[in-house]
């Protein structure tokens, strides 16, 4: 079985304190340097396990012609003039980006495989069980979450590696994943060995 992990839009406008998307990270307290720092600690880590990543991105045309207006969320994207493609604000936050020869994904809804080449991807490394994380929990990690669970892969989401602007919003978007999705810190996937799900069952066995 091999285990792959997805990083969902850790990019400026979403993470950096000037981004004009403001829904992924709440402007109180020390919310923004916790995630970043355990996102980068994510990374690394599975980098030094030797799991695959994927980096997943959204991203639009400068006019923003390719962007479907039916619901708020694409509505304030266009009124905000965010993610346009080769903008800072579309660019992945610094340490939290793709190393040398990883693959990375670009999609334009809210469901990182919708109208993407993620299953792609993800059949080509032969994955089977996906760790995810990313910003926001309620919108980007949520829907791919459930999409992957939908599609036969075991799935783990690392809460304290995503993060959205209300914590309440976060945290009940944990709770709902957990009827499809292992919900884990970064701290229990370490002390896993980076394991989840049916595989913890049968390593103990």
């Amino acid at each position: 079985m091999t285990t792959v992990l997805l990083a969902l839009h850790y990019q400026n406008e979403v993470v950096h304190e000037r981004g004009n998307i403001r829904v992924g990270v709440s402007a109180a307290g020390g919310s923004r340097a916790s995630v970043v720092a355990k996102a980068a600690e994510l990374l690394a880590g599975a980098r030094a396990a030797q799991i695959p990543v994927v980096s997943a991105r959204i991203a639009f045309r400068p006019d923003h012609a390719d962007v479907i207006q039916n619901c708020r969320i694409f509505r304030d994207v266009v009124a905000n003039k965010a993610m346009a493609e080769g903008s800072w604000g579309a660019d992945f936050y610094e340490g939290l980006g793709p190393a040398p020869g990883e693959h990375v994904v670009k999609h334009t809804r809210v469901n990182a495989f919708y109208g993407s080449p993620l299953e792609e991807v993800l059949r080509v490394l032969g994955a089977t069980r996906l760790i995810v994380a990313g910003i926001a929990t309620n919108s980007v990690v949520e829907t791919t979450v459930r999409h992957a669970a939908d599609i036969g892969y075991e799935v783990a989401v690392v809460a304290d590696a995503c993060s959205s602007g209300r914590p309440e919003l976060h945290e009940a978007s944990l709770a709902s994943m957990a009827y499809v999705a292992d919900v884990l810190t970064v701290a229990d996937l370490v002390a896993r060995a980076w394991t989840f799900g049916n595989a913890v069952g049968r390593a103990r066995e």
